[in-house]
């Protein structure tokens, strides 16, 4: 076991480990940026699209919709993650220093632990509430805004965490993944979340049989219409879990693997596919959320058509100025002008 106080910079311990820095930029690197900002961009407005929507709908005023919302605020925190990754990736490594790259794998880590911890959250919400056969909880909102500003406290801290376990002085324990980061850190990072998944699959499981066994033995006593409420709200909350598990597990076993067998395991090889797959996730949900929720999809139209509005006048005064001669004939009323007289059918 290699002990050491020396000071070294982020390229020696990639060198360490074998692991290639690019010397100068070809094309690959351009595509992957390329694409990798094109994403993150998308990443960010969708999530923000969604806060916006949770906001703006009274009916979304719930702590299931709240915990969505931070949900979603987690996803535009990996978006800001994944961004910055981007801009300091390739040949722009070498340039890092080592609280910088720190900084670099922190951003990531806490919007990961956000993220299960939200998720952790809203499983114990929907069991607390599906007992009871209800369609919203009665917490309240001090106690979710507190919940919400634990789950981000342990994420800092989490993200934190590799800052002090790491491998600076411990050169045989260094990450072919992360250089700078434990081996045995990476074990018990990834070890901890695959265990969250497996409690929150269980915990859903339990609840998906008590909802079916109850809507066949008491079908008499309550309105199919809640039922079906319930059910509904249930199978989106389950495709955001399980998109969330199928797009962070093989990231995750990747950096398990890479902790118990560190060079053996060839992890290098394929991280940066597992890292795409991560990042997809955080696009996945505002799908599921549109595709899902009426309700939900009526407001981001509602948004859009609002953005849309606020774009007309400016249009309609260059049209009057290069038409000053002509005389204006009546226009038919456009989709904004539809969506505006349907505000009914969301309450403000």
């Amino acid at each position: 076991m290699i002990f050491t106080t020396e000071v070294h910079n982020v390229t020696f311990f990639y060198n360490l480990v074998a692991k290639k820095i690019s010397v100068g930029w070809n094309t690959r690197d351009y595509i992957v940026i390329g694409l990798g900002l094109t994403v993150c961009v998308i990443v960010l407005l969708a999530n923000l699209l969604v806060m916006v929507a949770i906001f703006m709908n009274r009916r979304f005023h719930f702590p299931i919709y709240y915990l969505l919302g931070n949900m979603a605020a987690a996803d535009l925190f990996a978006g800001i993650a994944y961004t910055n990754l981007m801009l300091n990736t390739g040949p722009w490594t070498r340039t890092l220093t080592k609280q910088q790259w720190y900084v670099r794998g922190a951003l990531i880590d806490i919007s990961l632990t956000a993220s299960v911890a939200n998720l952790l959250a809203v499983a114990v919400e929907r069991h607390q509430t599906i007992i009871t056969m209800q369609l919203h909880s009665n917490m309240p909102k001090r106690r979710v805004v507190l919940l919400i500003v634990c789950i981000w406290a342990i994420g800092i801290i989490m993200g934190l965490v590799p800052t002090f376990w790491n491998c600076e002085c411990d050169l045989e324990d260094c990450s072919t993944v992360a250089p700078l980061y434990s081996r045995r850190f990476l074990v018990f990072w990834a070890i901890l979340n695959l265990l969250t998944f497996f409690i929150m699959v269980a915990v859903y499981a339990r609840i998906f049989i008590y909802v079916r066994y109850q809507s066949e033995n008491t079908s008499q006593h309550t309105s199919k219409m809640r039922q079906q409420a319930i059910v509904n709200l249930m199978k989106t909350i389950s495709m955001v879990l399980g998109a969330f598990v199928i797009c962070w597990t093989p990231g995750l076993v990747t950096l398990l693997l890479d902790g118990l067998l560190g060079k053996g395991s060839h992890a290098s090889h394929y991280e940066k596919y597992c890292l795409v797959i991560a990042e997809c996730n955080s696009l996945v949900n505002p799908i599921i959320y549109s595709l899902r929720d009426d309700e939900m999809r009526k407001t981001f139209k509602w948004i859009l058509c609002c953005l849309c509005r606020r774009g007309a006048p400016q249009q309609r005064e260059h049209s009057l100025v290069r038409r000053s001669t002509s005389i204006p004939e009546p226009q038919p009323p456009g989709m904004c002008d539809i969506m505006a007289k349907k505000d009914n059918l969301i309450q403000f």
